[in-house]
């Protein structure tokens, strides 16, 4: 029998599939569903900073809807102060206890005290590891690229310094050169990357002429931006690359694996087709493994990444060329008259 396991961080995972942040872990029942499919590690959702502050927000406002109205409500909620992370700690905590594979947590704070604050916090938790979600939505003409990337490296160096337990920083691909950040990621002692978060992007509705905020699934193919990342980067970097966005059955795990992913994270494909996604996953690679003749994943990681290939131009913009020479081909293939 094939033999799954991959060391991910420094932890060892039955396989290579990790779920991957997202609130399909709300229920405990979910997560025990998920667990007996076979997942590998389970990333809890995100403990997003912004959100408790909105909730802050807001319990102040309900509760100051009452202020003063006459002198016998003046202390109508006496002493109600807002949850803050208590909430999301204490669920992060009963999910580690109950299940037994590694649980890591994912982290989106906003200020620098707070980014190491938390941290703290998840790691007391009992996780294995601690994942941080780095994007910045550009909003501002004059704020240049260098000095968003400076901060990022700052805040992971100070989260480095702060837990003991291993760290990975989840990016997006919007970055001048994705490539030359990770690499500072990686001299900056990050313990794996993650490729590629993914945002809800706004969309309009022409009817009523207003934003709306859709929560769409990732499409087929999605996966490719990633999987050209972690061929490209794989041998030339120290830190685990975990594969994201877009993987949804077990041929697309395999071209990660294939292309040097030391695991990947799904989320997508457990909303569309359940917990029994995994498993089905799990079952391709093995009877691919087994005809293939590979005993271990490490036998094939990166086999196909752009250092254990002969061919130069494999990841690079050569293929765009290639295409625009066979044109022919491609109009017989989809004519437009």
């Amino acid at each position: 029998m094939a033999d799954l396991k991959t060391t991910y961080m420094g932890v060892q995972l039955k396989n290579p599939i990790i779920l991957g942040a997202s609130s399909i872990v709300d229920k405990l029942e979910t997560v025990k569903k998920i667990e007996r499919a076979g997942v590998g590690a389970i990333v809890y959702r995100s403990l997003f900073e912004e959100q408790i502050h909105l909730e802050e927000a807001q319990l102040d406002d309900m509760l100051g809807e009452y202020d003063e109205r006459h002198a016998e409500m003046i202390d109508i909620f006496p002493n109600i102060k807002h949850a803050g992370a208590k909430e999301h700690l204490y669920q992060l905590k009963k999910t580690v206890d109950n299940v037994d594979v590694p649980v890591f947590a994912s982290l989106n704070a906003i200020y620098d005290s707070t980014w190491v604050e938390y941290a703290k916090q998840l790691e007391e938790t009992g996780i294995a590891g601690l994942e941080l979600n780095f994007y910045s939505v550009p909003v501002e003409l004059e704020k240049a690229g260098a000095s968003i990337e400076e901060h990022q490296l700052d805040i992971l160096k100070k989260v480095k310094k702060a837990v003991k337990i291993p760290v990975s920083v989840k990016i997006s691909s919007f970055y001048s050169n994705p490539l030359n950040f990770v690499q500072q990621l990686d001299k900056a002692k990050t313990d794996a990357v993650v490729l590629f978060n993914r945002f809800f992007q706004p969309e309009i509705d022409i009817e009523t002429e207003e934003f709306y905020y859709p929560f769409d699934l990732t499409h087929e193919k999605d996966y490719q931006i990633t999987l050209r990342f972690a061929g490209l980067l794989y041998g030339q970097i120290k830190s685990d690359i975990c594969a994201s966005r877009g993987i949804s059955d077990g041929k697309d795990l395999i071209k990660m694996l294939l292309a040097g992913a030391t695991s990947v994270q799904v989320v997508s494909t457990i909303f569309r087709n359940k917990a029994g996604a995994i498993t089905k996953m799990l079952d391709t690679l093995e009877q691919w493994m087994e005809e293939k003749g590979y005993k271990s994943v490490d036998e094939f990681r990166g086999k196909l990444a752009m250092k254990n290939l002969q061919d130069p131009y494999a990841y690079k913009r050569a293929q765009y060329v290639d295409i625009l020479m066979n044109s022919t081909e491609i109009i017989k293939k989809y004519p437009m008259i």
